[in-house]
């Protein structure tokens, strides 16, 4: 079950499937809820065009904003229902399946997903169970009609006999029979990532635990300070003393304790600040920090898109005087680090160009960041639904761009410059071994790279709990940051 909720391919008749049964005339109107609509929208967006809800959300929040009776905890029980329900899509999806006398895959996505909300009110709120099962089974007949809405209420009214605990007993494994498919149930991930996740982080059952349950939280809203533009401090007292936090390690950070609109701050508006995760901010500080000798003039963002590390490597290098090259292969977010960078002081230049065939000369550069595309295992707290929209086989896809990037990023950069390699994944196969592949020559028709690495740690603001080295590897469980990978390498021959 925990592989992947079996959501797809959808079935076109049967109980809970297709057609809604014939059933007599109502004897009353449905009644649309406002919250429950939004977020079902969202949920089907989600499904049906593979969208993010962190884009599909916000303007349908805004819209609904516009209606005066739509009030401000509306909108936070909109957020809590859309995310509540895609981070706990499979525990909700095993407890389902125990209610029904079908396969999932049997039934209706546009049910299944009334379905799953319903459960998240129930197993994962404090909305009591009569409205919570009350207020779906009208959704139903507002969204599927009173045939479907009858399987809704029979299959909500099975769930609301446990709580989570009750559920999570009869559904997910012993530990000590199967400990991954426990995880996998209990945690709410494929099992695939749950592996791959305890591969990397290594240890024992209370560290990969954590590490779950970090992912099913909310993250904080980070914002960055861009030096020379802004302050921490600005921040902080726009923001207001009683809703924001000083950064854990940047001193470019302020996390918004209270939520709220980063773009109604007048330095987000202005492009001086940016919303950006401390662990994003770390890795730029880390590269810039890193001694070269000589030439320190021309910096490169191998992949820059959509702008936030390249914003803020070219305010660290507008204060030595260096020039930024942000290079961007896909236009749409080459439009988006360009809006990021502009007002900054410093010498920079936005290109539309494919990091692995670059129009730049090799040595050319001092400083090269290459954060390169990935699965985003990192950033399952921020997209919840990437972690069952991915397989184990698209990180076979990303592997030869990943170290065709890397080697690219060496070429660029002149004998004794510096490489970050860094990923939003912690996965071993994206991370580790892409760098030890790549240096070694490893591949076919690859040759040894003439680079060493560096102890990326003592870059990393005096951050705890980064391993042996010398690549890094941060955690949202340790580090309250996503789980963003940084190996610094130098270029010596």
């Amino acid at each position: 079950m925990s592989e992947q909720p079996p959501r797809r391919p959808a079935a076109t008749s049967g109980k809970g499937g297709g057609k809604p049964a014939k059933t007599g005339k109502p004897h009353r109107r449905p009644q649309k809820d406002p919250v429950r609509m939004l977020a079902f929208e969202v949920l089907r967006a989600v499904d049906e065009r593979d969208a993010y809800a962190n884009l599909v959300l916000p303007p349908l929040l805004k819209k609904a904003r516009q209606n005066e009776s739509f009030q401000a905890r509306d909108a936070a029980l909109a957020t809590e229902l859309v995310y509540g329900t895609l981070r706990r899509q499979g525990t909700y999806d095993a407890v389902i399946k125990a209610c029904i006398d079908r396969p999932l895959r049997e039934v209706d996505p546009p049910v299944l997903d009334v379905l799953s909300l319903g459960a998240h009110q129930l197993l994962g709120t404090r909305i009591p169970t009569h409205a919570a099962v009350s207020a779906s089974v009208e959704l139903a007949r507002v969204v599927l009609g009173d045939g479907r809405a009858k399987f809704v209420n029979a299959v909500l009214r099975k769930i609301s006999a446990h709580d989570l605990e009750g559920w999570l007993e009869k559904v997910a494994p012993p530990y000590e029979d199967d400990a991954e498919e426990h995880l996998a149930v209990y945690h709410s991930h494929p099992r695939w990532v749950v592996t791959a996740l305890w591969d990397a982080l290594g240890g024992g059952r209370a560290g990969i635990e954590d590490l779950l349950e970090a992912d099913n939280e909310r993250p904080e809203v980070t914002l960055v300070a861009r030096p020379g533009r802004s302050t921490a401090q600005e921040l902080l007292e726009a923001v207001g003393e009683d809703s924001a936090l000083p950064g854990r390690w940047s001193p470019y950070a302020v996390r918004m304790a209270e939520g709220g609109e980063p773009g109604a701050l007048e330095a987000v508006r202005e492009g001086r600040a940016g919303v950006q995760d401390e662990g994003s901010q770390l890795v730029a500080m880390a590269l810039a920090a890193v001694p070269v000798e000589g030439r320190d003039a021309r910096w490169l963002d191998g992949c820059a898109g959509p702008g936030g590390k390249a914003a803020l490597l070219a305010a660290l290098a507008a204060e030595r005087g260096a020039f930024l090259l942000a290079s961007e292969k896909q236009p749409h977010r080459a439009r988006l680090v360009e809006r990021a960078l502009a007002g900054n002081p410093g010498p920079y230049q936005v290109i539309t160009a494919d990091g692995t065939r670059p129009p730049w000369q090799p040595g050319s550069f001092d400083r090269v960041l290459m954060d390169v595309p990935c699965s985003g295992l990192g950033a399952l707290r921020r997209r919840p639904e990437a972690r069952w929209r991915r397989r184990p086989e698209d990180l076979e896809n990303f592997a030869p761009l990943q170290r065709g990037l890397l080697r690219e990023a060496l070429s660029a950069v002149r004998i004794g410059g510096v490489v970050g390699y860094a990923t939003c994944s912690p996965h071993l196969a994206e991370t580790r071994v892409v760098v030890e592949d790549v240096l070694k020559g490893r591949g076919a028709g690859a040759a040894p790279i003439e680079a060493e690495l560096i102890d990326a740690r003592p870059y990393m603001q005096d951050v705890p709990a980064l391993g042996d080295g010398p690549d890094v590897q941060l955690w949202p469980h340790l580090h309250g940051t996503d789980a963003m990978y940084l190996a610094l390498i130098r270029r010596v021959g």
